[in-house]
């Protein structure tokens, strides 16, 4: 999987300089497209259902439900920087979630301790995934679907196909049940995590040295970019994250079972691939990722509180990804149609 160009679809300050006031609307509409149809929604759905919608419940209601797909799509965007893609951030949070739980009621260790052997596996498992796209040479779709497998058939037999259930310490349940300023503290996880990331991306060396990979690793390693090195921490971050997210997950459903997890999956990968198509269009970025996300929660939310049935949320993924690929084609073709104007008018 190769990224588009990280200039695809965003408009220079030279191209705007040149365009009218209207033209200038019309570049931008498409790429903030997807804010503005989020923002358009919660107006609709506050209008139309006063009472239930744009209510503190509901807000604590999404926080809570659409934080661990938050964290996901934010592990599953680190790989796609560099043009590589992780399946295991849904597979292995099956088996995060059900380790972070069972270490500590069927071998006695210490909540911290427990979260810490789920963190260090995860990074083996990114680890691992790593070498096999760079040193094997697999191709990343193929490489962690392989390792995702694998981790979901650790966790069918490690539970023997049962629940994981026991009484957990307080402070392990704290990790997820804390409020904070009237929210979920997981609200705040996503919040913290992603500036965090924002600022790796946008202004340090890593994030410039990771796009440039996912644009054309060849040119990348030509200009003296070790490639190899950077595609492999990018997998040991997406692995670290996710693993936390199980940590999260196993503190928020206090049960483990193999059956939970695998359903992160497709809304994690819709919303990072989502992220691709506003704010940065063009390349995975951490603001247009939560923003794919929270456009999925609230047409979610605000549908099922219409009486939605049970397949409106993979219906409605789908949907908003067609709408997003459609939006930034368009985007481009616009851009596309610019650059040859410009010279010509020269």
């Amino acid at each position: 999987m190769q990224s588009i160009e990280s200039t695809a679809l965003e408009p220079t300050k030279s191209e705007m300089a040149g365009l009218s006031t209207g033209q200038k609307i019309g570049r931008l509409i498409p790429v903030y497209g997807l804010v503005i149809l989020t923002v358009g929604l919660i107006v609709i759905f506050s209008i139309l259902l006063p009472d239930t919608f744009p209510t503190l419940l509901n807000v604590r209601s999404i926080v809570s439900d659409k934080a661990i797909i938050a964290l996901l799509s934010l592990a599953a965007m680190i790989p796609m920087a560099s043009g590589r893609i992780d399946l295991t951030v849904g597979y292995g949070i099956v088996l995060w979630h059900i380790l972070a739980i069972s270490l500590q009621t069927a071998y006695g260790l210490p909540w911290p301790v427990a979260v810490v052997i789920v963190l260090a596996l995860g990074i083996l498992t990114g680890f691992i995934n790593g070498l096999l796209v760079e040193v094997a040479k697999i191709d990343s779709f193929i490489a962690t679907l392989g390792t995702g497998t694998v981790l979901y058939a650790l966790a069918l037999w490690h539970t023997g196909g049962r629940q994981v259930v026991g009484v957990l310490p307080e402070g392990f349940y704290a990790l997820n049940g804390t409020m904070l300023f009237g929210l979920p503290i997981t609200g705040f996880y996503v919040l913290l995590i992603a500036i965090c990331m924002w600022i790796v991306l946008e202004y340090l060396p890593i994030g410039r040295y990771l796009y440039a990979i996912g644009a054309n690793p060849k040119a990348a390693a030509l200009n003296g970019i070790p490639v190899r090195k950077f595609v492999i921490g990018a997998f040991v971050t997406s692995g670290l994250l996710a693993a936390l997210t199980g940590v999260l997950l196993a503190s928020k459903l206090r049960i483990g079972q193999a059956s939970v997890g695998l359903e992160y999956l497709l809304p994690a990968l819709v919303g990072a691939f989502l992220g691709s198509t506003t704010i940065k269009p063009g390349r995975v970025n951490v603001w247009g990722t939560l923003i794919g996300v929270i456009i999925l929660a609230v047409g979610i939310s605000g549908i099922q509180q219409f009486g939605g049935s049970f397949f409106v949320e993979p219906l409605f993924n789908g949907v908003t990804l067609l709408i997003a690929i459609g939006i930034a084609g368009y985007a481009q073709r616009k851009r596309g149609a610019v650059r040859r104007i410009t010279p010509a008018s020269k």
